[in-house]
């Protein structure tokens, strides 16, 4: 992954994960590097985040363990880089993120497609509970993840306002680093 670099992968990494973990900036990041003694330009740092950053967040995924069983499924509207999207996000009963996708559409499709990439990204921590709002998407694709044998038939599916409340209020949360950034960044 780190093949015919000019810097130590430990450099690489260090500045990809302060990018995403801190917020830092890359003229930030750079002079960060330079106060340790590295000569870095933020045009490089830039690019390994772009390079780097999703096949890291795969090695990740793994590491963050177990979430609880019970999930909150939701989505919201939001502006992407001058476009309004559907933002789906799953978390535990905890508040720990499980997934999450930008859709053009908040259809039964939608949900499918959400539902199958968040039970790919816990395949071995399938959810007991899913809790969702009042939208007639999620039972009709629950119903066919259940009958595709990709979520286990014991799953039950809730539909219930105030319990996902708190996840609203996170979006809400979230949807400002939007605006800061000017775009998405997960």
């Amino acid at each position: 992954m780190f093949k015919r670099g000019r810097f130590p992968v430990e450099i690489i990494l260090v500045c990809v994960r302060w990018y995403y973990k801190y917020g830092i900036s890359y003229r930030d990041l750079t002079e960060m590097m330079q106060e340790r003694g590295v000569e870095v330009d933020p045009s490089t740092i830039m690019r390994w985040v772009h390079r780097y950053a999703p096949e890291l967040e795969k090695w990740v995924r793994w590491y963050q363990g177990y979430r609880a069983a019970s999930w909150r499924v939701d989505e919201t509207y939001v502006k992407v880089g001058g476009k309004w999207k559907y933002l789906f996000r799953a978390v535990d009963k905890h508040g720990r993120l499980i997934d999450f996708m930008l859709s053009d559409r908040r259809n039964t499709r939608a949900a499918h497609r959400f539902l199958s990439k968040a039970l790919t990204t816990m395949r071995h921590w399938p959810p007991s509970s899913v809790t969702t709002d009042q939208l007639g998407s999620y039972p009709k694709a629950i119903s066919r993840l259940q009958r595709e044998g990709k979520m286990p038939d014991s799953t039950k599916h809730r539909t219930c306002k105030y319990l996902t409340t708190s996840l609203k209020q996170t979006m809400v949360r979230s949807s400002k680093s939007f605006d800061r950034f000017g775009a998405f960044r997960p």
